[in-house]
């Protein structure tokens, strides 16, 4: 309880946010039992350097959400804090994965949140601020089941890159989230008992929602040295009957790796021969560090093309929409937004749109692919430092996270239970394949809380990797 909080994490936070971050991590360390006393607002005043008043807004907070209490004469008390998560029982990897990365006294190594690290939240939500003293009432009372008009032209003109890479807003349908426009797309077109060629390792979102929907995934997977082979796509292609493939726009997600130029443009020839829906998911293809990098859209087919995206993972948690980029066959989107009926908040739609417009969103992406940039560099140094005898990677080419493989045969699911025992979830690679792909790998992100000791559980996973080898 006595170390010091840095707080300089973010220079545009207030500093009674940075008070509350660092007395939550404070009470999530804290052991389970009976109210644990927390420090006076005078004490934490001088420890971490700022005034009684600052001490007493984070303590506030803290109050309202149930976390800790006060008692007259005598301070404030962190409360032990429910948990419905703490034993998971079941052999579902995913499950227990999910359920182990909401606990609050885990320290969350394997998930892919670039935000976390730098997020336009704040902004976003000073934005609606003022929309909300300009549009007292709804700004428009009839039912927009394709998204506010607002946001729709916004992403229109974002994607826009000239006269002959050209859309409006009729091409633009936003839903909730990604997952939710990715259902509407693979209802509209029919792909039940169908088959979908995926990129492996794939985001496990994503597979488990092809899953839900009856459909046949295809895994597509780089060799051994990390090359995808077009030849192999085109047997795929000619014998398993695959209505879809779903390829990211620049760069693999997963793994932060970025398709040579040629091959991209052999893979999109492909492609456009075979005469198939391409889906190309560009949730995250804005992180690539190398901004240059083209888009596979602009080498396939457009009538063939359909383009997913997602907010959240460039604003942050609070932009949770996700979109469809299409030009033609509107009629059939129309006709599907109708049936779900979705219905999005349309002043937090409009204050996103005027981040996009206003050129704040393209500036905030610069500072966060710079930081994503340094912070995935120092990730590297790390674990070759602390890792390297254990696993082989590759530097990301852009995004969060860092794939690594296991130098030597590893039970993984044992790494990542003994892991659990020490408080540290990571991501083994199986999540992201539905044949049981890459057990013998691991995912981790550079954008987890960097104010905790990354060397140390660098050590802890290095220790894992070694008590679990198989002989």
């Amino acid at each position: 309880m006595d170390g010091v909080c840095p707080m300089n994490n973010n220079k545009t936070d207030f500093a009674y946010q940075m008070v509350y971050r660092y007395l939550s991590r404070l009470t999530n360390e804290l052991p389970g039992g009976p109210a644990v006393k927390l420090p006076s607002l005078r004490l934490l005043a001088r420890r971490l350097r700022v005034s009684i008043s600052t001490v007493q807004n984070a303590y506030s907070l803290l109050e309202k959400e149930g976390r800790i209490c006060s008692i007259p004469k005598s301070g404030y008390y962190a409360l032990p804090q429910p948990c419905n998560d703490t034993h998971c029982e079941g052999n579902d990897l995913l499950e227990r994965y999910q359920a182990s990365a909401r606990r609050p006294d885990m320290f969350v190594f394997g998930a892919d949140e670039p935000t976390l690290l730098q997020s336009l939240d704040g902004a976003l939500l000073h934005l609606e601020r003022d929309l909300i003293r300009h549009y007292p009432c709804q700004p428009d009372p009839r039912f927009q089941p394709f998204g506010d008009v607002e946001l729709r032209s916004a992403l229109a003109g974002y994607y826009t890159s000239s006269t002959e890479r050209c859309w409006h807003p009729d091409n633009v349908f936003i839903g909730p989230d990604k997952t939710g426009v990715l259902k509407t797309v693979l209802k509209a077109l029919q792909l039940r008992d169908c088959a979908v060629l995926v990129e492996s390792p794939c985001s496990w979102s994503m597979l488990r929602t092809l899953q839900s929907l009856g459909i046949r995934v295809v895994e597509w997977c780089a060799d051994a040295e990390g090359v995808l082979d077009i030849d192999e796509l085109n047997g795929l292609l000619q014998h398993a009957d695959i209505r879809m493939a779903i390829l990211s726009s620049r760069m693999d997600p997963v793994r932060g790796r970025i398709m040579p130029g040629e091959q991209r443009q052999r893979l999109a020839n492909l492609l456009n021969r075979h005469g198939l829906w391409v889906l190309e998911n560009d949730s995250q293809g804005v992180l690539c560090f190398d901004d240059r990098t083209a888009p596979l859209r602009d080498l396939i087919d457009p009538e063939r093309l359909l383009i997913l995206g997602g907010l959240d993972k460039t604003i942050g948690l609070e932009a949770p929409f996700g979109y469809l980029l299409s030009r033609h066959s509107r009629p059939l989107w129309h006709q599907q937004m109708l049936l779900r009926s979705f219905r999005l908040p349309p002043l937090r739609q409009k204050a996103v749109a005027r981040l996009i417009s206003s050129g704040q969103y393209e500036r905030h992406l610069h500072h966060l692919r710079r930081s994503l940039h340094e912070r995935m560099g120092n990730l590297g140094m790390l674990v070759n430092r602390y890792l390297g005898e254990e696993v082989r990677f590759e530097q990301p080419q852009g995004g969060a996270t860092i794939w690594l493989s296991s130098v030597n045969r590893v039970d993984m699911g044992r790494v990542f239970e003994r892991l659990l025992e020490r408080r540290i979830v990571i991501a083994p690679g199986e999540l992201f394949s539905v044949r049981g792909l890459h057990q013998q790998s691991l995912c981790l992100s550079g954008a987890a809380d960097w104010s905790q000791n990354i060397e140390s559980m660098l050590v802890m996973i290095r220790d894992a990797l070694v008590q679990e080898r198989l002989v």
